[in-house]
């Protein structure tokens, strides 16, 4: 139970939800905006999470597609994860969100939401920088504007005070390239990850994505040269990308640092053995 009230509105469309958030926000209440809603219940109950009116956004048209328009899969902010395994349209976005919480939370935890939510690992937002994806956000002129996902996701989600994303635009050619999804954990399939590798071929290089080894999800374009370096083996370049980590290595109940090391290392191995061919 949330210990606390607040005021629910769920807008139909993108300029209501501005203007009920500008408004709200005027008078002081903190508003949130709300997806899947899991987080902020989840977090309300421990007291991390505080606010006097949240924003309902799955009414909004816009937030809820899931398709093919042309050359480009356009996927809703407010689409579930269950929605997007199961539709198939992006089988290594499917694979990662498969693998993020357990059915029943996949079928409320939305796209938008986990990459905005407060959880460290937004596993989901690995495969969406591999392809390099835009999103459609909402803006101070009550316009839209395309941004690239490298300019609002860096760590973490960052976008102004009020708005939120429409939907995410990805190029239809990536959702056919051969990929590698590999996510480690330490009890169950569905536990946080120690080491969560994302990979996808595109012109003969590999691009790599990974969550769960540092504090934050990210894609280096350092440790992408140093594993499309073809002139040292496998193992040495996999050696090596411990060393050209962004941050330190995760040290907590989940797996130590060193423990977590030897996993990427090996995970590393294998993922370049399934997509160079084991040669």
């Amino acid at each position: 139970m949330i210990p606390f009230n607040f005021d629910y509105y769920r807008p139909e469309s993108i300029l209501e939800a501005v203007q009920i958030y500008k408004e709200l926000d005027s008078q002081g209440k903190a508003p949130l905006y709300y997806g899947g809603g899991s987080e902020i219940i989840s977090m309300a109950r421990v007291h991390n999470v505080h606010t006097k009116a949240v924003i309902d956004l799955k009414a909004i048209p816009e937030c809820n597609t899931l398709e093919f328009l042309g050359e480009q899969l356009i996927i809703g902010s407010s689409v579930t994860l269950s929605q997007i395994s199961e539709s198939n349209f992006f089988p290594l976005l499917g694979k990662s969100c498969s693998r993020i919480a357990d059915h029943t939370m996949q079928c409320k935890i939305t796209l938008g939401g986990n990459l905005g939510g407060t959880i460290i690992y937004r596993e989901a937002v690995l495969p969406l920088l591999l392809s390099d994806s835009y999103a459609l956000v909402t803006s101070d002129e009550n316009k839209l504007k395309q941004v690239s996902i490298h300019d609002i996701f860096n760590e973490r989600l960052h976008l102004p005070r009020g708005e939120f994303i429409v939907r995410f635009i990805i190029g239809k050619e990536y959702t056919s390239l051969p990929y590698v999804h590999v996510k480690k954990t330490k009890n169950e399939k569905i536990d946080y990850p120690l080491v969560s590798i994302a990979a996808l071929k595109k012109d003969d290089r590999i691009r790599l994505a990974m969550s769960g080894v540092c504090s934050f999800p990210f894609r280096s374009p350092q440790i992408e040269e140093c594993i499309n370096d073809k002139s040292i083996s496998r193992e040495a370049r996999a050696t090596k990308v411990l060393d050209l980590l962004p941050a330190p290595v995760l040290n907590d109940i989940s797996g130590s640092d060193g423990f977590r090391k030897f996993v990427l290392k090996n995970t590393l191995i294998n993922t370049l053995e399934t997509l160079e061919g084991k040669l």
